[in-house]
């Protein structure tokens, strides 16, 4: 999000903490019920976007906090240089189960920025390994987002977040994303656009020379910087076909859309896919914890254990064990409570209501996205498409807005190009019923009526 030029003034002393906006005076989150985040006044917000599509079983889930008090009660720390942990195995156990294909190794990391950075360090340490050290390219797609790490950042195509770090960032190529709302041609299918844009991604290694290039990363359904764009059907596909033909690995980033965001665990599911890499982790425990998580097929991981038989990598906090058991926790009640079902339920009635709410909002240009994962594109012009003007600073004044009225949504500007372009994305927790629905579309509405 973009910074506020008017941040409301703090009547409260000074806070110690270096806030991300240190000009802006944020309410104090005390608790949480269900769905809903409780500030010291008594405030109560529903989350309409489980924070950043974070919090999937919502902000009281008793088994979860249980599990976590057990494990503290138990060990609360152990190096993975030394141990393994029952939790670590478990939860990568889980993982590789409901993985398909040969997705069957788990490297278990502190937040979705290093596990991407997991995933692009394993990728050249693998053609390392094979010989071909001349592979160290990346090609990712244009407003894109993967992580605000150095190495993340510079995969990432999102102009207004790598602006000010771009000469630290290492030289990636850049494709367009898969985005048939404004880029599909009148004249084409969706399978014809899906097939362009996919085709963008060979010509890109040619350019390059196909034995530089290791990875292509892309998000499976774009996350707030695009605002849920899912794939047309078709291009994955292609991705898969065009990888294979020059030996390029295939990493797929679900940090955001995966562990059952769009109703299915792994987003991937609904393209008939399979990556080499595929790297989750907010959904993972659902807020309770800081993990992420590389899941690796079997020939990147036996090409190391084949190899130098060491992956050159690690953090202190690598496979943290309360960690691991929030996230045992939470996909056992993902399973258990079969929430997938109503991710499913609760995604199509959301996006019911929003058609009914916004479908002909004259400023509303499209609704879109994938289970309880959606988005609203804002537009002054419905016909032409024409963004709104970006200093009217839209998905500023709407979060601050919609926060007064007691919602949690997560709006953001310059998905365009980095300036233009607004858009809120809605990722309410799996637990949702249809009045909660209600009433985050009710509030959204009043917000939007606000701004607009």
């Amino acid at each position: 999000m973009q910074p506020v030029s008017t941040p409301t003034p703090s009547n409260e002393k000074a806070s110690s903490v270096f806030h991300r906006y240190p000009k802006l005076a944020l309410p104090v989150a005390v608790g949480g019920d269900g769905p809903y985040v409780i500030d010291s006044t008594g405030k109560r917000y529903i989350d309409g976007s489980s924070g950043a599509a974070v919090s999937c079983l919502g902000h009281s889930h008793a088994g979860t906090i249980r599990a976590i008090q057990g494990q503290v009660g138990s060990l609360g720390f152990a190096h993975t240089s030394f141990f393994t942990s029952t939790p670590a195995e478990e939860i990568a156990a889980m993982l590789t189960a409901a993985a398909p294909g040969d997705l069957d190794k788990v490297y278990l990391l502190g937040s979705g920025s290093e596990a991407i950075e997991a995933s692009l360090k394993l990728a050249r340490q693998y053609f390392v390994e094979r010989g071909e050290p001349k592979r160290s390219r990346v090609i990712s797609r244009r407003q894109s987002y993967h992580g605000n790490t150095i190495g993340a950042l510079g995969a990432s195509g999102n102009l207004w977040r790598r602006k000010t770090y771009e000469p630290l960032l290492m030289n990636t190529t850049f494709i367009s994303p898969c985005y048939a709302y404004r880029d599909r041609m009148p004249d084409e299918t969706e399978a014809q656009y899906g097939q362009r844009v996919a085709d963008e991604l060979e010509t890109a290694l040619l350019q390059a020379g196909p034995d530089t290039v290791m990875c292509f990363l892309a998000e499976t359904v774009s996350g707030a910087t695009l605002g849920t764009v899912p794939p047309v059907p078709g291009y994955f596909k292609r991705i898969r076909e065009i990888c294979d033909k020059y030996g390029i690995l295939l990493i797929l980033d679900e940090v955001m859309c995966g562990m059952g965001r769009t109703g299915t665990l792994f987003a991937f599911e609904q393209d008939g896919v399979q990556p080499d890499l595929v790297v989750v982790a907010k959904g993972l425990a659902g807020g309770y914890q800081p993990i992420g998580a590389l899941v690796a097929s079997a020939r990147i991981y036996d090409a190391i254990v084949g190899g130098s038989g060491f992956f050159q990598h690690g953090h202190t906090y690598t496979g943290h064990i309360a960690a691991c058991a929030a996230a045992v926790a939470v996909q056992t009640a993902i399973r258990d409570e079969n929430l997938l079902d109503n991710v499913k339920l609760r995604g199509r009635q959301l996006r019911d209501k929003l058609e009914e709410r916004f479908g002909n909002h004259p400023h509303v240009g499209d609704i879109r996205g994938r289970g309880l994962f959606l988005s609203m594109e804002f537009v002054e012009d419905r016909t032409s498409k024409a963004p709104i003007a970006s200093d009217r600073k839209v998905a500023v004044r709407l979060k601050q807005t919609a926060l007064q009225l007691g919602l949690m949504c997560y709006p953001m500007g310059g998905l365009i190009d980095g300036v233009r372009g607004d858009h809120v994305m809605l990722a309410p927790p799996f637990i949702v019923n249809e009045g909660h629905l209600d009433e985050i579309v009710d509030k959204l509405g009043a917000a939007i009526e606000l701004v607009l």
